[in-house]
């Protein structure tokens, strides 16, 4: 297992490797460098000025040399423009006397750059927001979850009744729905005077504070509904497979009750997909929720992806896609060793 553990982490740092220079490869194409100079200098500048602009910065080196500053692996530049000011990366822009600078300042370092929309660094930005996220998150997964794996092990049980119907019915039509459609239905229905409820009172904002079932459980209940219908059909199709096995319909033979013999023999048969498929949510939560978040103005990770990407936020999104590649590459390798757990049959080399 350990020397298993030790090849994934090979092809994860590898995988990451590749993935966050393809993010860093796009995002400092020369159109958006080109429009980040006009955001933070002058929208009138013509292309010489964006171009010194830019040389004075360190824009206009190669990639591969500004992705290894980046990273921390290669030392931080430092530049005297054509102001005469002396630039560089590791140089605090704000602390005008620096006692020690630093020659290696990238991510590894635990520098992940300034946000040139909230105008403060990176990596307290994607901590409050995470943590914001995280909640909404747990809160969807403590409610997607277990209804999800009761509807798929309850139609799969009895494959063709009528409950098998009814829930795969229920099944599809969650998951044919998308979020902001499913989103608005909600708000219509539960926090508008449309229909003359108004149950929910509060806003998600408010959330963000103080979670309450007023203000948090409709942008829970639309991202469970949406991801609950994949889950249950992916725990119908398992059961059903393990109902029809062979040793299935020897405990049967043998007069075992029908209770014991989902419970103790086909339950944890059936739960090998879902568990994949449950540790995918996970990345898809974190990504998904852009549609959510912004539907009902819940400002965590989601939100923040879409403010980084609407103002060109280059550090910002930099910051994102090394959050979502570490938590895509990480539940997949917590789903490869549950895996292994759950199937007696997979053998790890």
């Amino acid at each position: 297992m350990g020397l298993f553990i030790f090849k994934r982490f090979s092809v994860m740092i590898f995988t990451a490797i590749c993935l966050t220079f393809i993010v860093f490869f796009l995002t400092n194409l020369h159109p958006n460098l080109e429009k980040l100079a006009k955001t933070q200098g002058n929208f009138r500048m013509d292309d010489q000025a964006v171009n010194t602009w830019l040389s004075n910065r360190g824009y206009l080196r190669s990639t591969h040399v500004k992705y290894g500053e980046w990273l921390g692996v290669l030392p931080g530049y430092v530049i005297q423009g054509h102001d005469e000011k002396i630039r560089g990366k590791c140089i605090n822009p704000k602390n005008v006397v620096q006692l020690r600078i630093p020659k290696f300042c990238g991510i590894l370092q635990g520098n992940w750059g300034n946000s040139t929309v909230f105008r403060t660094d990176v990596i307290s930005i994607l901590q409050t927001r995470l943590s914001l996220t995280g909640k909404l998150m747990l809160a969807v997964m403590l409610i997607m979850v277990p209804s999800a794996l009761i509807f798929g092990i309850l139609a799969g049980m009895r494959e063709g009744s009528r409950t098998d119907r009814a829930l795969s019915t229920v099944s599809i039509v969650t998951t044919a729905t998308p979020e902001y459609v499913s989103g608005v239905i909600l708000i219509s229905i539960f926090a508008s005077s449309a229909f003359g409820l108004k149950w929910f009172k509060g806003t998600a904002t408010q959330a963000m504070e103080n979670a309450t079932i007023e203000n948090f459980l409709l942008p829970v209940l639309t991202i469970a509904l949406y991801g609950m219908g994949y889950i249950a059909r992916m725990t119908r199709a398992s059961m059903t497979e393990v109902m029809t096995s062979q040793y299935i319909r020897t405990a049967r033979l043998k007069g075992l009750s029908f209770g014991r013999i989902v419970i103790k023999h086909a339950l944890r048969n059936a739960l090998i997909a879902p568990f994949t498929v449950i540790m995918l949510q996970f990345p898809w939560l974190l990504n998904g929720v852009v549609i959510v978040e912004t539907l009902f103005n819940f400002k965590g990770f989601g939100w923040v992806l879409v403010q980084a990407a609407g103002n060109n936020d280059i550090d910002l999104l930099l910051g994102v896609a090394v959050v979502s590649v570490f938590v895509v590459l990480v539940t997949q390798l917590i789903s490869d060793i549950g895996y292994v757990y759950l199937n007696p049959r997979i053998k790890v080399s």
